[in-house]
């Protein structure tokens, strides 16, 4: 489990992409609507569409923006402004444009409107593709791979098939070198003190647990938490048994570090991400959705995130393929096409833990070959950025790397 292929796209700061996508980005919601009609003609091309919904400037909407549009998955980017919203579109592009790839920016208020930047927007996408038909190519080891792994939609099966299973997987990634990480630290109340004992330093450990009763105290103030309806519906009885399922998903391995949305690890191994903004309540629920947790793991670096569900999910997501893991035999035999593993099999003795664990590790080498997902192959392009406010990681809960070249 070394090479995973040698035609990977090389990017200027050293990173590979498993995938070699064009972002269209808007940087308001004003211009939403002319971003969708710029993307829609080259949507089968891998040309995909996110964006800042927001008028007023943000630190973690920039800060995850950047390292979106410089994800190694992305290969160029057209920027759509309306002109008068706060987003820092100069800076942004930038940051792009340093990065080596290339960038574009379009303001409808100078562009005349409406139809007249949607016809200039298609013809600079057409000129971005064809600039990516040179992108050099470079052998991909497991070693360069970022994995990440949520779970939504989640039932009474959950955390006995497909959390586990992903577990396993993670194992095995990590002792090949790989990067992983696991978040959701809402759903990891009552396992704090699980999580310190498998920290890498007692720094570490420190961290682990002051970020999961930081997201008991932001829930508290709102006064629900992340255990919902249809959690309940699917058979879950407590916060406390969601949360030990949602922490099986992280296997055994010893936690390297704890990182925010946006911090791309120096180092491999296991981190745990803290996606519960910093400070008192402000901005309401931390995260609106489950494609909200995908993106931040994909601003943290993950080529691929590994989706468990138990209920049922049909989400992918812009920028890097979505693999669902499905924990429930019956939800899959339902949603048989939005669904890319069958963990569900282990309940009725169809398969072992182990197995399914193997066959997850297996499915993350040949989506990083290229392979498509299911998602992926239904055109599903999810995405949500909003707003939150994080302070940054102290030096040793963020590992970087000792390796001088």
């Amino acid at each position: 489990m070394n090479c995973i292929r040698n035609d990977a796209f090389l990017r200027t700061d050293g990173r590979k992409g498993i995938r070699n996508t064009v972002a269209v980005v808007y940087l308001v919601e004003c211009a939403h609507h002319v971003a969708r009609e710029i993307q829609l003609p080259f949507r089968e091309v891998g040309v995909h569409l996110l964006g800042f919904g927001g008028c007023y400037p943000n630190d973690y909407s920039f800060r995850m923006l950047t390292t979106l549009c410089t994800h190694p998955n992305v290969g160029g980017v057209l920027l759509v402004s309306l002109g008068c919203e706060g987003f820092n579109r100069a800076g942004l592009l930038d940051v792009i444009r340093r990065s080596g790839r290339p960038a574009e920016l379009l303001v409808i208020q100078e562009c005349g409107g409406t139809r007249t930047t949607i016809e200039q927007g298609r013809v600079r996408i057409g000129e971005i593709l064809r600039q990516l038909e040179t992108v050099p190519r470079a052998a991909l080891t497991v070693e360069e791979l970022v994995i990440g792994t949520i779970c939504g939609g989640s039932d009474g099966t959950s955390g006995i098939t497909a959390n586990p299973a992903i577990g396993l997987a993670f194992d095995r990634l990590v002792a090949a070198g790989a990067t992983c990480i696991f978040e959701e630290t809402g759903e990891l109340i009552g396992c704090e003190q699980i999580l310190a004992t498998r920290a890498a330093t007692p720094p570490v450990a420190a961290q682990l647990v002051e970020s999961v009763e930081k997201a008991a105290r932001y829930y508290a103030t709102l006064g629900h938490g992340s255990f919902a309806p249809g959690n309940a519906d699917g058979g879950l009885t407590t916060q406390e048994e969601k949360s030990m399922g949602a922490f099986s998903k992280s296997g055994s391995a010893p936690i390297t570090g704890l990182i925010k949305p946006g911090d791309v690890p120096a180092v491999s191994g296991l981190y745990l991400l803290d996606v519960v903004p910093d400070g008192e309540v402000r901005f309401g629920f931390p995260n609106v959705n489950d494609t909200a947790e995908i993106v931040e793991l994909i601003a943290c670096g993950s080529h691929v995130t590994l989706f468990s569900t138990g209920r049922g999910s049909v989400v992918g997501s812009a920028i890097s393929p979505v693999v669902k893991i499905c924990a429930n035999p019956e939800t899959f035999r339902n949603l048989a096409g939005d669904m890319d593993i069958d963990a569900g099999r282990v309940l009725e003795g169809r398969g072992s833990l182990p197995e399914v664990g193997d066959e997850i590790v297996a499915l993350v080498q040949r989506v990083a070959a290229g392979v498509p997902t299911a998602s992926e192959a239904l055109g599903h392009q999810e995405f949500v950025l909003g707003y939150k406010s994080f302070e940054p990681v102290g030096p040793a809960c963020h590992p970087v790397s000792t390796i001088h070249m």
